[in-house]
């Protein structure tokens, strides 16, 4: 399954920041961010993930994050 996100991350350099907590976090996870969408959209390739533990983790980082329908 794959899950849609609009988020405010805004740069690569931030990219990287939340990447290595996703990598940690969701080390068998597939996801990628799309900066050029208006959204800056985050994708995740999830067998059983649960959304709010992507949601969880960017508003720990300081950004906002909402699964799209």
């Amino acid at each position: 399954m794959i899950h849609v996100f609009k988020t405010s991350v805004k740069s690569e350099k931030q990219v990287s920041l939340v990447g290595a907590f996703l990598n940690i976090l969701l080390p068998y996870e597939a996801w990628n961010f799309d900066l050029e969408d208006t959204d800056r959209i985050l994708r995740v390739e999830t067998v059983d993930l649960m959304p709010e533990t992507v949601i969880t983790i960017l508003n720990s980082q300081g950004f906002e994050c909402n699964e799209l329908e």
